[in-house]
Order: C-alpha cells, then sequence, then structure tokens
C-alpha cells in the first residue's frame, strides 16, 4: 500500500491489503465477494485470494470508507449517512425532512433513504402469499394482544415465508423493506369489513386504524406523518436494529428487533399516553386539572419535549400546521394547544410529535395505540436503512465489554439448597 492509502500499481492486492484500503476485517473482504460486491481469484500458485485494486478503491469511494483502526468496544462509533440532526431541523440524507415528507409519499421518502434515489409515485406491494401468512398468524394470537405484538409476529411469519432471507446483499434488503412493510400494514385486520386493499400504503394503513372514512386531507397527513417518523437518528428501538444487523441477523430479525424496543412506554406507546390525556382534556373541558394530575403523580406531561429539540419538534410542527386544514381535529388540537399553554406557565417544554399524532388519533375515532401503529409502521423503512449501513461494517462490532462491579475472586462456592438443610 502507498503512503495515500491506495493500491500500489502494477498487481492485484491480497486479502489483507484490501481489508486495510476498505476499513474492515479481512473476513468482511469475503462477505463483500459473496454479496456479489467484489470479484476475486487465487494468486499465483493458487495460494490465496486476490482483488483487483480498482474495484476494491470504487467499492470503498462507494461506502465512503477510509482506512482507520476499527472501533473497540470501549469506544463506539456510529457512522451514518441517514439522518441528521441539528439546529432544531432534520435531514434525511442531507435533504429537509420536512420538506421531504410533504412534497412526497411515505414509500418515496423511504425509497430515497434506502438508495438515494426519487423515484415517483412508487407503491409498495408484498406477495399474496406472504400476506396469507402473516395474517394466518396474526389472527391467531389472543384478542387483546397490542398493535405491536401483532407487527412482530407479522415480521416472523414474513421471515418464515421468505427463503432467501439470508441474502443480505443491498438489493435483496431493500427488497425485503418495499415487501414487508406492506405485508406488516396487511396483516392488520381492517376495521371496515368491506375494505379491499389498493392505493397508497396510507390508505391501506387507514382502513386498519378506523372506520371512519378517509378524505384525502386526512390521508395526505397520515402519510406524512409516516414520512416523518421513517428516521430520527440513533434512537433506542434503531440501536437495536443496528446491534442485530451487526450480528448478521436478516432484516426481518433486525426490525423484530426494533419493534420489541419500541414497544416501551418512553419510545413508541407514548403517543398513546397522549392520546388519553387529550380525550380526558376533552372530557373535562380544561387541561389544568388533567396537567395538575400528571404533574402531582409525579409524571411527566405526556407529548411535550424533546432531548434533541431546544424548541417544537420540527414534526410537531409540521403535523400541527396539517391538522388545522381538517375541521375534525380543531378540538382535539385546540385541546393540545391547551395542555402546551398550561404546561408553559411552569416549564419550558414544547409540543413533541406524540402530542401531534395524538391529535390525528384522537380525532379520527382511532384507538390510542394508533399511533404506536403508526410509528412501527413508519420507522420499519428507518430499520431497513441502518440494517444495510451495518451490514458494510465490521461484523459484530457492537460488542462492549462490561464494567464488572461485584464481588471480585476467588470467592467461596455457595453451598447446595441439600448441604444447608443438613
Amino acid at each position: 500500500m502507498t503512503e495515500q492509502g491506495t493500491a500500489p500499481e502494477g498487481r492485484r492486492l491480497s486479502t489483507k491489503e484490501a481489508a486495510e484500503l476498505l476499513g474492515v476485517k479481512p473476513e468482511t473482504v469475503y462477505a463483500y465477494v459473496s454479496r456479489g460486491q467484489l470479484s476475486s481469484r487465487r494468486g499465483p500458485g493458487a495460494r490465496g485470494s486476490t482483488f483487483d485494486p480498482g474495484e476494491v478503491e470504487a467499492l470503498a469511494r462507494r461506502n465512503r470508507r477510509t482506512p482507520a483502526a476499527p472501533a473497540t468496544g470501549d469506544q463506539l462509533s456510529v457512522r451514518t449517512r441517514v439522518t441528521l440532526i441539528d439546529d432544531d431541523r432534520y435531514y434525511y440524507r442531507g435533504v429537509d425532512a420536512v420538506q421531504l415528507a410533504l412534497d412526497h409519499s411515505y414509500e418515496e421518502v423511504a425509497e430515497w433513504l434506502w438508495t438515494g434515489v426519487l423515484r415517483p409515485d412508487i407503491r409498495f406491494t408484498a406477495p399474496a402469499e406472504t400476506v396469507l401468512a402473516a395474517r394466518r398468524a396474526v389472527d391467531a394470537l389472543p384478542e387483546h394482544s397490542g398493535p405491536t405484538d401483532r407487527l412482530r409476529v407479522a415480521a416472523i411469519s414474513a421471515a418464515a415465508a421468505d427463503p432467501l432471507r439470508f441474502d443480505l446483499a443491498e438489493e435483496a434488503v431493500i427488497g425485503t423493506g418495499r415487501t414487508l412493510i406492506p405485508t406488516l400494514v396487511a396483516a392488520l385486520p381492517p376495521v371496515p369489513s368491506s375494505h379491499h386493499d389498493d392505493g397508497p400504503l396510507a390508505r391501506r394503513l387507514w382502513a386498519r386504524l378506523t372506520g371512519v372514512k378517509p378524505d384525502e386531507v386526512s390521508l395526505h397527513i397520515l402519510d406524512t406523518a409516516l414520512a416523518l417518523l421513517v428516521d430520527h437518528d440513533l434512537a433506542a428501538s434503531t440501536l437495536a436494529v443496528r446491534v442485530a444487523a451487526s450480528a448478521r441477523a436478516h432484516p426481518y430479525a433486525a426490525v423484530s428487533a426494533g419493534l420489541g424496543v419500541l414497544e416501551g412506554p418512553l419510545h413508541g406507546a407514548a403517543s398513546g399516553m397522549a392520546h388519553r390525556m387529550l380525550l380526558d382534556v376533552l372530557d373535562r373541558g380544561s387541561a389544568a386539572p388533567v396537567v395538575a394530575a400528571e404533574l402531582r403523580a409525579g409524571r411527566r406531561v405526556p407529548g411535550l419535549g424533546h432531548r434533541l429539540y431546544t424548541g417544537e419538534d420540527p414534526r410537531a410542527q409540521a403535523l400541527f400546521a396539517l391538522l388545522e386544514n381538517r375541521p375534525e381535529a380543531a378540538p382535539a388540537l385546540a385541546a393540545a394547544r391547551d395542555v402546551v399553554a398550561t404546561t408553559a406557565r411552569h416549564t419550558d417544554l414544547r409540543a413533541n410529535v406524540d402530542l401531534a399524532l395524538a391529535v390525528l388519533t384522537a380525532s379520527s375515532g382511532m384507538p390510542a395505540e394508533a399511533g404506536e401503529t403508526i410509528f412501527a409502521v413508519a420507522r420499519t423503512a428507518g430499520w431497513i436503512a441502518h440494517a444495510l449501513e451495518e451490514y458494510d461494517e465490521r461484523p459484530l462490532r457492537m460488542r462492549p465489554s462490561g464494567q464488572y462491579v461485584g464481588l471480585r475472586p476467588p470467592q467461596a462456592m455457595p453451598a447446595s439448597d441439600e448441604a444447608r438443610k443438613v
């Protein structure tokens, strides 16, 4: 290798040299070969694999890699080109995410996140046999099962129906995203029994959330909400996805890991608490007693504040602006503003996207869990994007070392139950 990190002229690269140029471990070079991203051939005397310098350098440029020491468990670095959050705004691949969501459908934004290409009017569809397997599994769940329970089972069923799920090549993973997302939606039982799936994903999802017939304004708001929620940097569920992908779990399993974390009350379920709070405010006619009850119980007021924004969550701003054009949302929107104004007397917390989602769900005849479903479906596209990035990183790099704080050895062997009885 030259001092600039480029390949020497006149000969092919060894596995070690290719790994150095790519900034990965030698075993990862063979992963690139198995995925068709690199070609190899045996060296003279059939000793070891060799690689074309130009091909390796082209792959390094595509991955935007620079030779560097691998990350350790004590100094984990997660490089990403998916989402940037900066100065109370956020961006998908460098493009303003709010404007992108307002101008393009959820499927188009997902495609942009995965490929860097906008494909107008793209529609995600799923194979009929995959949908049938997912529906049967979801229908077998207990009646009290939550939305994330159903989505996790649907993802597992879709994986079982896909014999090629272990193909981690970029195009294969993107193809999985294009079919998994509509499978998750189709596996949920529609509220109107007469519903027929057609049109964009937002229309299909709406029928799973409420029996209220949607107009174009309502569908645009739901579609925009999905696009706004596609990704949000390294949220807890996204980190779980990257850990799974680091262990080379297939994309269905990686998404399942994200769904498991999303179910927590401090993550995807937060909009449900905001939904119930808004209904309480509407029932009482004022936010004051509701906010007082939350504070008296030592709880944070749902739907307020975000650790990444000093002002109002830009996702909430965009959804509130759209909801103003929907007359049915006026009472819930007023209740949300009452909550913000009441709380502002004591703290400077602003509305976040969970409160805006709650306005949408509460004003559309949807259950409190609907926001969690919207969040999970939307974020699946972001999880696929992060899995794609992680598959190009060194395997198992997400393996920190524990800081042991227990008793130091040697310790006496504990007595068994039988010995204690004696």
